[in-house]
């Protein structure tokens, strides 16, 4: 019989963020996950919750049209109370299934909201969304300085307030004892993805550096901004930001571009969590043999997430610089989403008996619980995460 859902959870972030951290001995195994779709949330609530799904009020697909996105970043005070039942439904969830905190991802869905370029086609997931949205491997938003000045920066600006009220309403009257928020935030992939597209980076980081310099400078201060108020809310417990910068054995740029562009920004932001006494995480998809070193010495993260088996396996990680930062996650998504249970539980026990081993570390998938992945395959990976050691 499963243990999850839990029937009487009992959260513990200080106990989590302290054996994350080294500080205190690990003798239990703790959970985390960067993102899970709505999808398999939406299948567990009704299925073994008993309770009616609320759908999100920002949708939360990578691109909207022109038209929704100025519907969504114009109404954020007519929407507060269905945003409200959405993050106690979403809170809820993550209490049930025995994490220790809600990392949010307030800030990113709503910024997110004003790409208006992503392209849409079917969604052939176990659980649907019906359409799936991709980002646009070609030209983004911003093709000049021109561009650049008429980008709504301003409506990203007032987002941020609405974040700090959304983030100090849910810790005070939303979060469960024992239980805090970890805020989570997203630089780079933005400029990649959307604002100037693939293409548009590659080609405008010759043809117009300056540009590329400016608008990562603009993003970069938005997600700093984000970051100070995020430090200075007493339920934020802390900071974990991702950008994906690399593929199966590289960095999407030069690791030399990204330390001019980008990573004196990462050292902001975990400067600025440090100074609030919170840690600071990482999240980077494929391969990061070229930057491990910034991210540990320089960048100074205390955790990495992130890992698949054929490029960066969470067990060589683990036994590589776990004694210097925590290890999250790990469980590969190929083998998340394809493995039989039986298989999938003996693989998470074997992850288990080496990451376990000195601590710093966190259970979980190796990207994220998306809706590719077999709900009876996720429930599996917690349920071996609960009878770890007893």
């Amino acid at each position: 019989m499963l243990k999850v859902p839990l029937l009487k959870p009992k959260p513990d972030f200080d106990y989590f963020i302290n054996v994350l951290s080294g500080k205190k001995k690990q003798d239990r195994v703790v959970f985390i996950e960067l993102l899970i779709d709505e999808e398999p949330q939406q299948f567990i609530i009704e299925n073994y919750f008993g309770d009616k799904y609320i759908p999100p009020t920002t949708p939360r697909i990578f691109g909207i049209s022109k038209d929704e996105s100025e519907k969504i970043s114009n109404n954020f005070e007519k929407d507060k109370e269905a945003r409200g039942r959405y993050l106690k439904q979403t809170i809820n969830f993550l209490y049930r299934m025995g994490y220790d905190c809600w990392p949010e991802l307030e800030f990113f869905w709503n910024f997110e909201s004003l790409n208006t370029i992503s392209i849409e086609s079917d969604d052939t997931a176990i659980l649907s969304k019906g359409k799936r949205s991709w980002g646009n491997e070609g030209i983004g938003m911003i093709t000049s300085w021109e561009d650049f000045e008429k980008f709504p920066w301003d409506k990203a600006e007032r987002m941020l307030t609405e974040y700090g009220d959304t983030l100090e309403f849910a810790y005070k009257k939303l979060m469960p004892e024992g239980m805090k928020i970890v805020a989570q935030g997203c630089m780079w992939e933005k400029v990649l993805v959307w604002i100037l597209g693939y293409t548009g980076l590659f080609f405008k980081a010759y043809d117009e550096p300056d540009l590329v310099e400016a608008i990562f400078n603009r993003v970069g201060q938005l997600v700093y901004d984000q970051y100070v108020i995020a430090c200075e809310i007493e339920g934020v417990g802390a900071i974990w930001h991702g950008d994906d910068l690399g593929f199966k054995t590289g960095t999407l740029i030069s690791p030399e571009l990204l330390r001019k562009w980008v990573f004196p920004w990462f050292k902001k932001y975990g400067e600025l969590a440090h100074k609030h006494n919170k840690p600071f995480w990482f999240h980077t998809c494929g391969s990061k043999d070229l930057i491990i070193k910034d991210l540990i010495e320089d960048i100074k993260i205390d955790g990495l997430h992130s890992f698949e088996d054929v490029s960066s396996p969470v067990v060589d990680y683990k036994k590589r610089y776990g004694n210097k930062i925590a290890v999250l996650g790990g469980i590969d998504m190929d083998k998340l989403a394809t493995f039989s249970e039986e298989n999938l539980r003996k693989h998470v026990r074997n992850i288990l008996d080496v990451c376990m081993q000195g601590g710093r570390y966190a259970l979980g998938a190796g990207n994220s619980i998306s809706n590719f992945v077999p709900v009876n395959n996720y429930l599996a990976m917690l349920d071996e995460g609960l009878r770890w050691g007893s």
